[in-house]
This record gives C-alpha cells, sequence and structure tokens, in this order.
C-alpha cells in the first residue's frame, strides 16, 4: 500500500491560483492553520482518497484542509462546478397560499435563485416564538416521488413527514422541490446551466439557506438540513458544500459506490450498476465522462461524510434496505470517523441500524429530531410521534 505525506511542503494549492487576493487570503489561512495547531499534537491516521485508489496518512490541519479541498474538487469534477450566486433578491419572494393550524403556519412560496430560475419551496413558521427571539431552522429535502415537497409535508408514504413534524416542534421549515418533481416537474436538465441535476439542487437548497439567512426571526447559527432516500444524499451534498449547515440528518441516503447492487433488470435498464446515480437528474458525467466505472469515480461517500467533520452527522441506515447497503454503511462510517477522532469529535457521528427495509421509522425519526434538539440547545415544543 503506497502512504502518500501531504504536509505544509507540499501543499500546491497555491501555485494553483492566479488571483493575487485568493494567493493572499489563502496564504493568511495557511499561517493560521499552523499557528492555531502549532501547541497541538495530532495522531497520524491513514485515510482512503478515491482519487489516488489509495491510502494516504494525514498527520496536520493542513493536510486535512488540503484533502478537503482536493474531495470537493472531485465532487464538481463529477457534478459540475457549483455557480458563484449574487446576494438573494428579496423582493422576489412571492407567498402564494398559507394554511394555518394550531401550531404552525405554512405558506407555499416561490422565488428567485437567479435570473430566469424559481425556487418552489413550502415554508413553516412555528406560532411559538423563542425566549430569545431567534428560531433554529432546517431545511427539509424530499425523497423521490412526483409529489416532491408535499411528501415531506405528509403526502404520499408513511413516515416521511419530517418537515411537518419538525415545524410542529417549534422549527422554522423550508421544503423545497428538487429539480424534476412537484412543481419543478418541468425542468429541463438538457438545457439547464448546469451539469447535472445534482448541482442544481445543492444550488437551490444553498439558496433556501440564504433565504432563510433574510428572516429576522432564523438563528442563522442553528441551521440544519434533513432527508430520506434522495433527500438523504442531497442533505450530505449540501452539506458537503455549505459549512452554514451546522446539523446534517440523512436516512436511507447512502453507502459507498462498490456497495451499490440494483438487481440483473436494473443493471440492464441503466446500463451497468451505477446507471441509476448517471439519470440526467443526478450525475450524468458518471455515464458520459466516467464510463459509469467505479474505479474512476474519484469520490464516495465516507470522504463526503469526512467533509462534515466536526459537525454533528446522523445516519439512518436500516438492515434491509435494498437501496443502500447496511454493510457498505458500516464500513463507510469506520472511515469516516478517523476524521472525527483526528478533530476530537467523534461523539458527533451517530448512525442508527433499525430492522426495518427502505424506511424512515418513528423510533428513529424521532431520535433524529432529539438528535437536532441536542446540538442546537433547543428545547421543542412538545409533541409526541404517533
Amino acid at each position: 500500500m503506497t502512504v502518500v505525506h501531504y504536509d505544509m511542503k507540499n501543499f500546491h494549492i497555491l501555485s494553483k491560483l492566479k488571483n493575487f487576493h485568493q494567493v493572499v487570503l489563502l496564504s493568511l489561512i495557511f499561517i493560521f492553520l499552523v499557528s492555531d495547531s502549532a501547541g497541538q499534537k495530532y495522531d497520524p491516521f491513514n485515510f482512503y482518497s478515491s482519487q489516488i485508489q489509495d491510502s494516504l496518512e494525514i498527520s496536520t490541519l493542513s493536510g486535512w484542509e488540503k484533502q478537503r479541498y482536493e474531495i470537493q474538487q472531485a465532487m464538481q469534477s463529477v457534478m459540475g462546478q457549483l455557480p458563484s450566486s449574487e446576494p438573494l433578491k428579496k423582493e422576489s419572494l412571492r407567498y402564494l397560499d398559507t394554511m394555518e393550524n394550531s401550531t404552525y403556519v405554512r405558506y407555499r412560496i416561490q422565488f428567485q435563485a437567479c435570473e430566469d430560475e424559481t425556487v418552489k419551496a413550502l415554508l413553516y413558521f412555528p406560532k411559538r416564538a423563542s425566549v430569545h427571539g431567534k428560531t433554529p431552522a432546517i431545511l427539509a429535502l424530499h425523497p423521490t416521488g412526483e409529489l416532491g415537497k408535499r411528501i415531506v409535508d405528509g403526502d404520499g408514504l408513511p413516515n416521511r413527514a419530517y418537515a411537518r413534524e419538525l415545524a410542529e416542534r417549534g422549527y422554522i421549515v423550508i421544503a423545497p422541490d428538487y429539480p424534476g418533481f412537484g412543481e419543478l416537474s418541468d425542468f429541463n436538465f438538457a438545457e439547464s446551466r448546469y451539469a447535472s441535476g445534482t448541482m442544481a439542487g445543492i444550488f437551490y437548497h444553498r439558496r433556501c439557506v440564504d433565504l432563510l439567512e433574510t428572516f429576522a426571526e432564523v438563528d442563522a447559527n442553528r441551521i440544519g438540513v434533513i432527508g430520506h432516500s434522495l433527500g438523504g444524499h442531497n442533505a450530505m451534498f449540501l452539506a458537503a458544500f455549505d459549512t452554514r449547515i451546522k446539523v446534517i440528518i440523512s436516512s436511507c441516503g447512502w453507502t459507498p459506490f462498490e456497495y451499490y447492487d440494483i438487481g440483473p433488470a436494473a443493471f440492464e435498464r441503466y446500463g451497468g450498476r451505477l446507471g441509476p446515480w448517471a439519470q440526467d437528474k443526478y450525475m450524468p458525467r458518471l455515464r458520459d465522462t466516467f464510463k459509469l466505472d467505479g474505479q474512476k469515480i474519484p469520490f464516495d461517500f465516507p470522504e463526503i461524510i469526512a467533509l462534515f467533520a466536526p459537525r454533528p452527522f446522523f445516519s439512518n441506515s436500516p438492515l434491509n434496505d435494498a437501496n443502500f447497503d447496511v454493510g457498505g454503511v458500516k464500513k463507510g462510517i469506520i472511515e469516516a470517523g478517523k476524521v472525527y477522532s483526528f478533530l476530537e469529535a467523534a461523539e458527533q457521528l451517530e448512525v442508527r441500524y433499525p430492522d426495518a427495509e427502505h424506511d424512515f421509522p418513528t423510533p428513529v425519526r424521532k431520535e433524529a429530531y432529539e438528535f437536532i434538539d441536542r446540538h442546537f440547545n433547543y428545547v421543542p415544543s412538545p409533541h409526541i410521534l404517533e
């Protein structure tokens, strides 16, 4: 096994930058990292890199920062570049209709992500007012289904109404449609400016965070994300690029690519075991550029989870999930856990393995909500899941 050492001597990011201001800024960051860690010793560890298909040794904070940068770049090589964004135009926000009950007000809204692109979402404001004037907020990302955001409001399959339930607990919640579903069912992937539906989703979800930050009621330091299935890995993709997300909940959202087994019929339909990931609404470069070859994909889910550290991450990974093999989860969480341990945050990483199929059972959902409460130091409104 080849072990690659990363330290400041071969930290080559600066050599890639042509903009003087970028060089100065990153130089200051590197100086801070060196000075910050000068008095602290870290136990080196080996971390698997999909880019080199081998392990490398991490022994310094700067070494891990270098690898974080490489993982994000690798993700963008598959998903496309994350677009830059202008300040959100709050005046583009439109309230389309309203529903009110005893615990919250729910609005159906739309707003401009950028010129000619509109995000459609449900927005929940609890009637309970925070004693400190600020309330934590959650992005609730829906699973696969034509109903889109309506699924997390309680339509469709049971055990998916986490947007509504979190609003009942007193959280401000926004639940957007993913491109291709709900009110975005007519999204044209072929003509969009994004290299993948995945990156379109990441950008729209980031704009939801931007919108939340415009509300005086939202505590911008306590914004989290939750999702099941499609929403589960979209929650992870968002958090990989947006550190404003402070708590991440993924239900049935991941397993390493090598553990993805779709069965012979689906294998034939999609042209390979990674074919479902390579649809236009997800990451077509896996098909067009990487030829559905798992050995060529330059990132994997354990690396994505490592990007979260030291932020709290909770995974619901049922024992009988036919979509995301639990054996891969158990292997992957050990790999990602190395980074959490390195950053002295091992307690921030939790996984549940319920005896269930591709589902978000009530007991585990309740634990996920309590995980958010605990890390946001938040006492929820009294609400008992049936």
